[in-house]
């Protein structure tokens, strides 16, 4: 028997494994469940993490607690779960795996809008038999394509996979026209910010002389903002230190 606990922002440590040994005892108090023996069933906690940073937190309690002398070792409380760790997967791992859990975790993390209508296929083709996780996996998914700022859409309500899929479809080709004019712009920013780059670079080199290769790393990582001030400074300035401060030779 699986129990999941859905994982969304970290906490410490301490109330991980509070919060999980509490919330294997309701499953078993909900449940009300025995063997034919008297003992309890097992129990399978299952943290499922999709937040942005890499899960740290160790994975039983009882590597929390450090080491003490003599008995009292033996009776250090262990309160162990199955981490799935949603970061831990590259996009190459999950599309080699043909599971719905797999293909739930690239939903969250798309590549790119044409990636969301075959994983859509998918499990509409996974779902066949399945009317009522259809229905649940279209809305989760509808919710969760509204969430993500660099979708920018609303979406109606939908009741099936394959309904959602015909809607998406049809928003493809804005969709398609925006990463364009996105990537059109980004382009044309990094071209700018490159040309002026090796237009201070040639003003250096004609007023001061040789750049040192301090210099040259700091145009290459600063910013557009960054470099047109040190290119109105160059102008009147008399040497590199009143460009780039007294430390730069």
């Amino acid at each position: 028997m699986a129990s999941f606990l859905r994982r969304v922002f970290v906490v410490p440590n301490v109330r991980v494994k509070a919060k999980l040994r509490m919330m294997v005892a309701g499953v078993h108090k909900k449940l009300g469940m025995v063997l034919s023996d008297g003992r309890l069933p097992p129990v399978l906690p299952i943290v499922l993490y999709n937040g942005s940073q890499r899960w740290t937190a160790v994975t039983d309690v009882f590597d929390l607690i450090p080491s003490v002398p003599g008995l009292v070792e033996q009776f250090k409380p262990r309160a162990k779960y199955l981490l799935v760790d949603e970061n831990a997967y590259t996009e190459s791992e999950l599309s080699s795996l043909k599971n719905m859990v797999a293909a739930v975790f690239r939903i969250e993390h798309p590549a790119d809008p044409e990636t969301i209508q075959v994983l859509l296929r998918l499990l509409e083709e996974w779902l066949v038999d399945r009317p009522d996780l259809r229905r649940m996996i279209a809305r989760w998914i509808r919710a969760t394509l509204m969430r993500k700022p660099e979708y920018r859409i609303l979406l109606p309500e939908v009741d099936d996979l394959q309904e959602l899929r015909i809607m998406l479809s049809e928003r493809m080709k804005e969709w398609a026209h925006q990463y364009e004019a996105e990537g059109v712009q980004k382009g044309m920013q990094k071209g700018m910010q490159q040309g002026e780059a090796l237009a201070l670079q040639r003003l250096l080199t004609k007023r001061f002389g040789g750049i040192t290769p301090e210099i040259l790393t700091r145009i290459a990582s600063a910013s557009q903002e960054q470099i047109e001030n040190w290119f109105d400074q160059a102008i009147d300035a008399s040497g590199y230190a009143e460009v780039f401060g007294p430390t730069t030779h």
